[in-house]
């Protein structure tokens, strides 16, 4: 069992980061990465093709980062794939030794950078997350029996600052009784928000994994609102950057803050660096 379970399901504070596969072949500047943020962080979350865009499987990248002595957390999206390919592709992440998975129904292909792909869309998030229990239990989901059980530590999404809450908090509710044992949230800008969440989950056994993304510059602001749907930068944050000499400096500052008031409140902070990832320590408070 990975030590990122362990922690989570003991009660710690876990801290994770964000690494985007390649758009090509070359492992360099992903290995880069993982060196820069893997000293600090419990487990490092690879995604899938994040904004719809080509990057390298994050099945090759999560075993690539695993044979660094790494714990990677494997981000499954149903954007890509049927439930063939989906189940396949869990049973090879578990072959390969992948403990984590992360499922998420997936970003509109229309957003990324082939926009006349087609989503598949064959089975969403919660349907996934009930395959991968099934999985676990020794069964594909026609319930046929597999010659190998899988044992996936199961992660989902989640959103605490969508309105109407009541919506939010049944999906999330639901994703949860599908099997969902941990959430990472989306960015978090609003803690009262976040406290709201935590509330509401926390009694039913959820693991929340609060979201801090980086915005670097007035650039990042402009394509989260209006490229990441159900995502939007209050105004009093995006002036804060737009108005700063020095935006990237002023970025960790904001991201800084952010993990200390996460840290009384969640289960753990996922950071999404966004190519700042020298500062990491800085932004945990490891470093000045």
């Amino acid at each position: 069992m990975g030590r990122f379970r362990d922690m989570l399901e003991a009660g710690e504070f876990v801290i994770t980061g964000e690494i985007a596969p390649p758009k090509g072949a070359d492992l360099t500047p992903m290995h880069a990465s993982v060196d820069l943020l893997a000293p600090h962080c419990d487990a490092l979350n690879v995604t899938d093709n994040q904004g719809a865009s080509l990057h390298l499987a994050s099945l090759a990248a999560s075993k690539a980062i695993l044979d660094r002595g790494i714990e990677p957390i494997f981000q499954q999206t149903c954007r890509d794939r049927n439930r063939l390919a989906l189940q396949s592709d869990l049973l090879a992440a578990w072959s390969l030794g992948l403990e984590n998975v992360l499922i998420v129904t997936g970003d509109d292909p229309r957003a990324g950078d082939h926009p006349n792909a087609k989503g598949v869309f064959d089975l969403d998030s919660t349907q996934l997350a009930q395959v991968a229990v099934g999985l676990n239990e020794g069964h594909d989901m026609t319930g046929r029996e597999l010659e190998g059980a899988t044992g996936f530590y199961i992660g989902g999404a989640m959103f605490p600052e969508a309105e109407p809450w009541d919506v939010q908090l049944a999906r999330t509710e639901q994703k949860m009784e599908a099997g969902i044992r941990f959430f990472q949230t989306q960015a978090v800008f609003d803690i009262g928000k976040l406290e709201r969440a935590v509330e509401a989950l926390r009694p039913l056994g959820a693991k929340l994994i609060a979201g801090v993304l980086v915005l670097r510059s007035p650039r990042v602001i402009d394509f989260v609102n209006n490229h990441l749907a159900g995502l939007m930068i209050p105004d009093a944050i995006a002036e804060r950057i737009r108005g700063a000499e020095n935006p990237a400096e002023e970025a960790i500052r904001l991201a800084s803050e952010q993990v200390r008031e996460i840290r009384q409140i969640a289960d753990g902070v996922h950071v999404m660096p966004l190519g700042l990832d020298r500062a990491i320590g800085r932004i945990l408070g490891e470093e000045e």
